[in-house]
């Protein structure tokens, strides 16, 4: 969700000139923080997790699924019923409804964090049950919370995707294919959405490999891109090299950001265990993203490829064309340099991780840093590997500035700092902890895509939970070069990389050396390297020293099953599932098209497995039906 804060936004070439003051306070205000919270020890081990939600209104009688662009009046009252009607319900328990950035979007969090033992752990399930059946209980007849990862027509042409239709052409992202409407009426939105524009120079340029089928034009142009005819400025920017052949064309930030995930937060004892987790987790986030592919459709049709995170990093993507590498550098300048613009920047600043916080062994990639920023931070004792991580995340700009936040008390707001941390969307996030709370040094894992039912997203969080525990508790040691976990991220969303990718991953516990394995044997542990132990037998292995009845494990090993069962291709991911059905779909006639009348039948049928109202035994296991009807 990012910093919500309440006030004016400033225009953008006002908010440019005020880039470094916010830079400079904003540091001032992390080393605030810093040198009161870095000797800070003993914190519990707690942990959350945020799920979003798409409102779509399923018409029986049309037979269509549209988004529902009511979000305001849903979470108005599912924050009055969380605040005055669940009194069997401790209000420090009461689960929390947030916007997001799609008006068709809710994000839920729990109450209060989850601790980690083994009772904290079994009711992770029931916290979201909770969630969704109040999120049912204040929806319109027609409306149902799905949690998918990417709606399937965003933005088709052909016929409305939401509810109620608008046009697109808005101010904010100038799109072909959406309509401002759609994005959240908190000024902070669209004003996100126009300045990522206004700095990039142009429209936000995303182009997915489009999945070809037998009767698929070759080569595919899309029928929707205005190719000759320019009836705004921006139409030009697709025919002029915008939009590829064979690539599915989308042009707004929506597109990223109107996609759903799973993420989770844990808070950590003291400083330098969250930078060891941070650490240890980081060679993960490819290998779960890969787990929770879920999102093979864009804009109605078939990808290459089964995950968003490629859509969400070009979809916020504002650099210049300098930065780009698209145009010369200016002359005499730096590659790299602590100003703002004029130099080259590898990545989006949605993407995966650069560097490392406790050992500069795996940092093999080049590191684009702020060096006014890290010269500040090492002068005032901070160590050089958060200075760099810092420097590194400070060599953006803010996006949107507040009119009525631009002079703080640096002692006392953490806003400067959180407008560009909460703007760096990476695999991982670092968390200092904020002014004024109880909350410590936490860290944030961010890659995962949203599963259909509460339990998969329940046994992905319990899985990364007890994975957490593994990694501060036994001697293991996950880290590898950057570089390799940035090659494990691109073959991370390829279609069926389960099956199709092997993914680099450090070999054993006693040597830096890494392999490449398939996704079952890192989970696994592989058949022909007895020193690869697997992820999951680590997990057994600590659960194994733990004091817990029978009936407890079995319930827990429910939920490692499920991960197993994903990883080794025993039950297909969401995104195998959502292509087989859509090409084994009537309607489908092999052309990569995801028709509206494929779309209503895909969503109700998803549904109706969320209820427990059939069985697809090759997606979720056999007695699940049984199970979640039980659960109702």
């Amino acid at each position: 969700m990012g910093l919500l804060s309440l006030g004016t936004p400033l225009a953008w070439e006002d908010a440019l000139s005020l880039s470094e003051h916010v830079r400079t306070h904003g540091i001032e205000q992390f080393l605030s923080t810093w040198r009161k919270e870095q000797g800070r020890q003993d914190d519990a081990l707690l942990w959350g997790d945020e799920l979003e939600y798409m409102v779509v209104v399923l018409d029986h009688e049309h037979k269509t699924a549209r988004l529902s662009l009511r979000q305001g009046e849903i979470l108005e009252c599912l924050n009055r019923c969380c605040s005055t009607e669940l009194d069997d319900i401790r209000p420090d328990e009461r689960p929390t409804f947030h916007p997001e950035y799609g008006r068709f979007m809710l994000e839920s969090t729990p109450g209060k964090p989850f601790g980690v033992s083994v009772a904290e752990l079994l009711r992770v399930e029931p916290d979201m049950e909770l969630r969704r059946k109040l999120a049912r209980k204040h929806l319109q007849a027609n409306e149902v919370p799905m949690a998918i990862v990417s709606y399937p027509r965003l933005g088709t042409h052909d016929t409305p995707f939401t509810d109620p239709a608008h046009v697109p052409h808005g101010e904010a992202s100038h799109s072909l294919f959406l309509p401002d409407e759609l994005i959240n009426k908190h000024v902070r939105f669209p004003t996100l959405t126009a300045n990522i524009r206004k700095r990039r120079g142009s429209k936000v340029r995303i182009n997915v490999p489009l999945f070809r089928d037998v009767h698929t034009p070759t080569p595919f142009v899309d029928p929707s891109v205005p190719w000759d005819r320019h009836e705004f400025a921006e139409d030009q920017e697709a025919a002029l090299g915008a939009a590829y052949t064979d690539h599915i064309y989308m042009d707004a930030m929506g597109f990223g950001m109107g996609c759903c995930c799973l993420q989770v937060t844990f808070q950590a004892p003291c400083i330098d265990d969250a930078k060891r987790m941070y650490d240890q987790f980081i060679p993960l986030t490819p290998l779960l993203l890969a787990a929770t592919a879920a999102s093979p459709v864009y804009r109605g049709y078939l990808a290459d490829v089964d995950c968003r995170w490629n859509v969400i990093s070009a979809a916020v993507d504002d650099r210049t064309l300098i930065e780009r590498g698209e145009a010369p550098l200016k002359e005499g300048e730096p590659q790299h340099n602590s100003d703002s613009a004029g130099r080259r920047l590898r990545k989006s600043r949605y993407d995966s991780v650069d560097s490392y916080l406790t050992t500069r062994e795996w940092n093999d990639v080049p590191l684009e840093m702020n060096e006014r920023v890290r010269q500040r931070l090492l002068e005032s004792g901070v160590d050089a590997l958060l200075a760099e991580h810092m420097a590194h995340l400070f060599v953006r700009d803010p996006l949107v500035i507040f009119s009525e936040n631009i002079n703080l008390d640096d002692t006392r707001s953490m806003d400067h700092f959180e407008n560009i941390q909460s703007t760096n969307w990476q695999t991982m996030r670092f968390k200092p902890p904020p002014h004024g709370g109880h909350t410590g040094w936490r860290v944030e894992f961010r890659s995962m895509e949203i599963q259909l039912t509460d339990f998969e997203n329940a046994a992905f969080c319990i899985f990364l939970v007890l994975l957490s525990r593994v990694i501060m508790t036994m001697p293991v040691d996950f880290g590898m070069p950057i570089s390799l976990v940035d090659v494990n991220m691109q073959r991370a969303q390829r279609r069926d990389a389960i099956h199709s990718q092997r993914f680099h991953f450090r070999s054993s516990r006693h040597t830096s050396q890494t392999q490449e394995y398939t996704l079952a044997d890192i989970f696994h542990g592989s058949a022909g390297d007895n020193t690869m132990p697997g992820l999951l037998p680590l997990v057994h292995s600590y659960l194994d020293s733990l004091n817990m009845s029978e009936t407890e494990r079995q319930r827990l090993n429910r939920y490692l099953d499920l991960v197993a069962m994903r990883v080794d291709g025993r039950l297909m991911s969401t995104a195998t599932y959502i292509r087989q059905f859509v090409q084994q779909h009537p309607a489908y006639r092999r052309d990569s098209v995801v028709s509206d009348e494929i779309n209503y039948d895909l969503l109700c049928t998803l549904d109706r497995i969320e209820r427990g109202e059939c069985e697809v035994p090759d997606f979720m296991p056999a007695w699940f039906a049984a199970y979640r009807r039980e659960r109702k």
